[in-house]
């Protein structure tokens, strides 16, 4: 048995594949993961699978051309773009004499590198911990010895392996309380926010389309933005300002990609919260990939596995300033409403377009207008004021005159009480008519 590395910065890339589909995009995407690891690509290989070999996953002439090539070019790592069982990984890493890391345990590394929330550092640890797991079965030899033997070791006589299983059981579940607490605490504060009634937008995207590029554009943020997949993993969120219908809310979510293991899904159920729980979708695509189409169907099927599938989305084609001749712009559907946006976050083209689209999609759910309340409401004048609802105010002998500017769901709430008072505010919010808005 080998000792394994601790290096791993000269990396052989192999990508298995199906009959008819070597896709030099996949390999090209699968490099990049690679280099945002910190990994130097020293060689790639293609492996066709006509069925995948239960101990290697390739064959065994591809598995010793693999050896050949990590001898020829230093290589110290071995990255598969495709899942490993414990065995396969285990035979190929004694095989090549070099470890081995599949594709879950790549985009486990990077998102351990770029974790920077208490939260975020959780979740990554958790997922780890889980596909660590599945790797305990007797890869090395001393996890089979029993414990014992010297004075002062001698055990139950339980073996290594046993033990490690043991105490990794042990932490997986310290983690999940531990991630349990801080989602609660994440669900607080989001409903505090439903509470203020402050629309919530979210950005979504396949990685690397620039959307932290945008949301610091848009909210003059400085969020970490940089051109490596993966370079945002913590949300992030801020108001959104200057929009024609009021304060909303903007958060920066985690990037998606093809393949996204499951459990990592899984672990990051709070982060991506802030997409399954927003009122918008602004769903960033990189305008000039050449395959921004399969993006899209790629991101469609992530947020389909989130529960975010069916929340209305406004598709902004990122990036037009590397098109030749494309000017920023903004596409309305069949009903009049804008459905995509074309800008350059980097340039700081077509901004001003998606602001107005925003504040299109909210206005038509807020009320701005006039209205009179009697002596007798200074109960509902309070609450209106706490809201935020009150722009202005006159006041004369037959009481005060509030103009309002507020969501519709918040006028509802207020006008849902049984007394007279909320009575003649529904009138004249929600039963006026739509002309009398700025009466």
């Amino acid at each position: 048995m080998f000792e394994r590395s601790r290096g791993g910065e000269n990396a052989l890339l192999i990508q298995p594949y199906a009959p008819g589909e070597n896709d030099e995009s996949v390999l090209e995407e699968f490099a990049e993961l690679a280099r945002s690891a910190g990994a130097r690509v020293v060689g790639r290989l293609t492996a066709r699978l006509e069925r995948p070999n239960p101990a290697l996953l390739i064959g065994s002439g591809k598995a010793e051309e693999a050896e050949a090539m990590c001898e020829a070019t230093g290589a110290d790592l071995v990255l598969v773009n495709h899942p490993l069982s414990p065995v396969q990984e285990r035979n190929l890493e004694r095989l090549l004499k070099r470890r081995v890391v599949d594709r879950t345990g790549l985009i486990l590394d990077i998102f351990a590198q770029r974790a920077r929330s208490h939260e975020g550092k959780l979740q990554v640890e958790l997922a780890q911990l889980k596909h660590v797991a599945t790797r305990l079965v007797r890869g090395w030899t001393h996890l089979e010895r029993q414990r014992g033997g010297a004075i002062g070791l001698r055990g139950p006589g339980e073996t290594q392996l046993e033990t490690d299983r043991r105490l990794l059981a042990k932490r997986v579940d310290q983690l999940q309380r531990r991630l349990e607490k801080v989602e609660v605490q994440h669900a607080q504060m989001r409903r505090a926010r439903v509470r203020n009634e402050v629309p919530r937008v979210a950005l979504v995207g396949y990685t690397n389309a620039g959307k932290s590029t945008l949301f610091n554009a848009l909210t003059g943020a400085v969020a970490y933005a940089a051109d490596q997949l993966f370079a945002t993993l913590d949300p992030t969120v801020r108001r959104l300002p200057d929009l024609d219908c009021g304060p909303v809310t903007l958060a920066d979510t985690v990037g998606f990609i093809r393949d996204l293991p499951h459990d990592l899904v899984a672990a990051f159920r709070s982060t991506l919260a802030e997409a399954r729980e927003a009122d918008l979708l602004l769903h960033v695509v990189d305008a000039a990939d050449p395959d921004r189409d399969l993006r899209i169907t790629q991101v469609q099927q992530v947020l389909d596995e989130i529960g975010a599938g069916e929340l209305p989305q406004l598709m902004v084609y990122n990036k037009i300033d590397r098109l030749e001749d494309f000017a920023a712009r903004a596409d309305r559907d069949e009903e009049g409403q804008v459905d995509r946006v074309w800008l350059s976050a980097m340039q700081g083209e077509g901004l001003d377009l998606l602001r107005g689209a925003i504040g299109e999609r909210f206005a038509e759910q807020r009320i701005h207008r006039w209205v009179r309340l009697s002596p007798l409401a200074g109960r509902l004048r309070a609450r209106l004021f706490a809201a935020g609802a009150v722009r202005a105010e006159r006041s004369d002998d037959e009481g005060w005159q509030l103009e309002l500017d507020l969501p519709r769901r918040l006028a509802e709430q207020l006008c849902a009480d049984p007394d007279r008072q909320a009575a003649a505010l529904r009138e004249q919010l929600l039963d006026a008519p739509a002309d009398l808005a700025d009466a």
